[in-house]
């Protein structure tokens, strides 16, 4: 069997959907069978047209501290020019994709939600429904882009892969696809998120300007991470308390940003909060280390990157019910309701002033964390992507018949 992988989502600046590309992409011809194989399909211009995509639009519409609260964005020449630049880009790109698919493939693996049109047989990964089920998270030209796309590529997908068993059992119960055609494999831990040695951690928590012991939070910032709760909670401690152990958020700005960052000016800044903005990948194993605990109230995630690699590095983590993210800490983390402001002011409290809770927090995060391996999703997707061609089979033979 030989797989073609979209590794679009890992060129360039990478979140959460890029690392999966990436990480997926690497780890499935290392645990491949005799007879199967697996091409991501990157070549090195794809990754030069998203980086100019990326430069052009730095240079016609300059990020802004923040973005604007929902609504689609304001039509005007910029904006036409990003558009139609993007959009000839895609095209150029879907056009070598098809190519590629007519070489000799067996399958065809979008990690990215909604597949490129394709005569291949389709596995699709659906890291998790909150633009369908939950779109006041979302922009608005988000929501109706999705909406108009999503169902009719998902008719193409004969398996849709997700990361965490709550993922699966929405897209089994809101999309009505059968259970056999459903497959979970979870992520893994990252290269290099494990414990490591105070010296170094030090050194590098000082070179980022940050302070020897904190609270973590790690994420874009946008309504459905939940940080307006979290903010005002931690502004609620006792002073001697958010001076001892300040608030950092680490994560750039997301759409729908502005109340936090009014918060922040208005509050946050004078009260021990901290944020950091985006930092590059390889810091973020030292600052997880130096963080007293992870802080993690969001409302919705499709597995909680964060939880994971805060495991893996041996910490504390304090986390929202949330479904998925609950599956995943499995019995671990301390969870708080995300609406409950009172419950995440006195757990931050606890865990900054009660060094046994602390420690007892910490306990069982890295065997957790070992149990999540790219490996494993290596094998896990392998599984699906046989399930897959086995439908195709029978397919075909039920009309043959």
């Amino acid at each position: 069997m030989r797989v073609l992988i979209n590794g679009l989502a890992a060129a360039g600046a990478r979140t959460g959907v890029g690392h999966y590309t990436a990480e997926l992409a690497r780890a499935l011809p290392e645990t491949a069978s005799v007879g199967d194989q697996a091409v991501c399909f990157q070549p090195d211009w794809a990754r030069q047209l998203k980086h100019g995509w990326a430069w052009l639009r730095g240079w016609l519409a300059p990020a802004r501290a923040t973005q604007v609260v929902a609504g689609p964005p304001r039509v005007t020449l910029k904006s036409r020019l990003l558009d139609t630049a993007k959009q000839v880009g895609l095209r150029f790109y879907r056009q070598r994709f098809a190519a590629m698919a007519r070489s000799g493939f067996d399958l065809y693996h979008e990690p990215n939600f909604i597949p490129l049109p394709c005569d291949l047989p389709t596995v699709t990964t659906v890291l998790d429904l909150s633009v369908l089920l939950h779109p006041q998270w979302h922009p608005a030209d988000r929501v109706r882009d999705f909406e108009r796309r999503f169902a009719p590529a998902l008719r193409q997908c004969v398996h849709v892969l997700t990361i965490a068993d709550f993922g699966r059992r929405e897209v089994i119960d809101s999309l009505g696809i059968p259970a056999e055609r459903v497959s979970r494999a979870y992520m893994g831990v990252r290269h290099g998120f494990a414990p490591l040695p105070a010296d170094q951690v030090a050194a590098q928590v000082a070179a980022l300007g940050l302070p020897p012991r904190y609270l973590l939070h790690v994420g874009t910032i946008e309504p459905r991470k939940n940080l307006l709760t979290l903010m005002r909670a931690y502004a609620d401690l006792p002073a001697v308390v958010r001076e001892r152990c300040p608030l950092v958020l680490v994560g750039g700005w997301g759409w729908n940003s502005a109340e936090v960052h009014e918060f922040l000016q208005s509050t946050g800044c004078e009260r021990h909060i901290v944020h950091m903005g985006y930092l590059p990948e390889h810091t973020l194993p030292a600052v997880y280390n130096a963080a007293r605990a992870l802080v993690f109230p969001t409302h919705y995630e499709g597995f909680g990157m964060p939880v994971i690699e805060m495991f893996a590095c041996g910490g504390a983590v304090l986390a929202s019910t949330a479904g998925a993210v609950a599956e995943v800490a499995n019995g671990v983390a301390h969870l708080i309701d995300p609406a409950d402001e009172g419950g995440w002011r006195d757990a931050m409290q606890r865990i900054i002033l009660d060094d046994d809770w602390h420690a007892r927090l910490c306990i069982g995060g890295p065997a957790i964390a070992r149990r999540f391996t790219w490996e494993a999703c290596a094998r896990d997707t392998w599984q699906a992507y046989h399930r897959a061609l086995t439908t195709v089979g029978s397919q075909t033979a039920s009309r043959a018949a």
